[in-house]
């Protein structure tokens, strides 16, 4: 059956028709020769809302992860990061590849780390010679851990820990605007303190591609020259940062809507018995452990597809998550919290 209820994941969006038509009718210049008006209206915009300098306008989130560790660190050098962090499982050893760095993965909770942690991975070796700790990677909100959001005052505690162990400090903040949202906050309040941070712009926010990274003015010049490197350079590509813009004023606010729907999935679906913990749901995903329903994931994929709904699997074994977006409504929630019940629970009933 032809899947009708797509939740595997927020990338999943697709360009409204007010967003088409925004991009239709985008100003656009020369990227290359920063003669886009869109890609620099951009740029400004996503600058002063993560307060920092400068921003540059990516195709991929992860392209500007891979440019930030360039910038931060010297081949040889450490990247510590947790381990379910998306730089360490879904960039493909591009910190290796790209930055030279090595990496220390450490084990977090719900995707984060603590100062002590951070401390005693900065602990200078006895040789001067020696690898050293460079830059610390974190991610907020923690894709992993199923969309959690860091509490301030740990990642302030964390963050300030770093510094004062002489690392550099990143942020994916791929969805850092559902965090944002989440806490009732400004962006900002988050991402300023940390010297180099990524934004995606083709998750909630429904976008067909992009990225920006936002920095100091120094190491945004510095990751222009990354950026051509990398391949990462465009021509008109206004035709995209308009749907970024027009996603900035139309589509932040309503990320508190996604938030909503995959709190109201997770009540019902654990009503109706599936595995579902209710305090991990902080912004818009919903994880599933199929492990207590005696099935595998694969079988549970397909059960879920027989019925019409998509939902993807994790880095966890037996996790799978469902995640809520742009393009789905809250008739498709009612509709999911009956239909995957009915998926994953036909074999449990079937036993009694």
């Amino acid at each position: 059956m032809k899947v009708v209820i797509d939740l595997r994941s927020d990338t999943a969006t697709r360009p409204t028709e007010e967003m088409r038509r925004a991009i239709a009718e985008a100003a656009v210049g020369d990227e290359q020769k920063r003669e886009d008006p869109s890609v620099n209206e951009l740029q400004a915009r996503v600058a002063s809302l993560l307060g920092q300098e400068a921003a540059l306008f990516l195709p991929t989130a992860t392209m500007a992860n891979q440019i930030a560790l360039k910038l931060l660190a010297r081949p040889g050098d450490v990247l510590v990061a947790e381990q379910f962090s998306h730089v360490v499982i879904y960039e493909y050893g591009g910190a290796a590849a790209h930055a030279g760095l090595t990496t220390l993965a450490l084990v977090g909770d719900r995707g984060r780390l603590t100062s002590e942690q951070v401390r005693r991975a900065a602990e200078p070796s006895a040789k001067a010679a020696d690898q050293r700790a460079a830059v610390l990677s974190l991610e907020d909100t923690h894709n992993s851990s199923g969309g959690r959001v860091w509490p301030l005052d740990e990642l302030e505690d964390v963050v300030s820990t770093a510094r004062e162990a002489g690392l550099a400090v990143h942020l994916d903040g791929a969805r850092l605007l559902n965090a944002a949202v989440a806490g009732r906050i400004a962006p900002k309040e988050i991402s300023a303190r940390f010297d180099t941070v990524t934004l995606c712009l083709s998750k909630g926010l429904g976008c067909p591609l992009g990225a920006l990274l936002a920095g100091s003015r120094e190491l945004m010049e510095r990751a222009w020259r990354e950026k051509h490197l990398f391949g990462g350079a465009m021509r008109q590509a206004g035709i995209v940062a308009a749907a970024g813009l027009y996603a900035l004023d139309h589509h932040v606010d309503r990320l508190a809507d996604d938030h909503t729907r995959a709190r109201r999935l997770t009540e019902r679906l654990d009503a109706a018995g599936v595995p579902v913990e209710l305090e991990q749901v902080e912004t818009n995903f919903v994880q599933i452990d199929v492990e207590p329903l005696g099935l595998e994931r694969g079988d549970a994929l397909d059960r879920l597809a027989a019925v019409g709904v998509g939902l993807s699997t994790t880095i966890h074994p037996t996790i799978l998550r469902a995640v809520t977006h742009l393009d789905v409504s809250d008739e498709d929630v009612e509709r999911a919290s009956e239909l995957i019940p009915q998926a994953l629970l036909a074999r449990v009933g079937a036993s009694r």
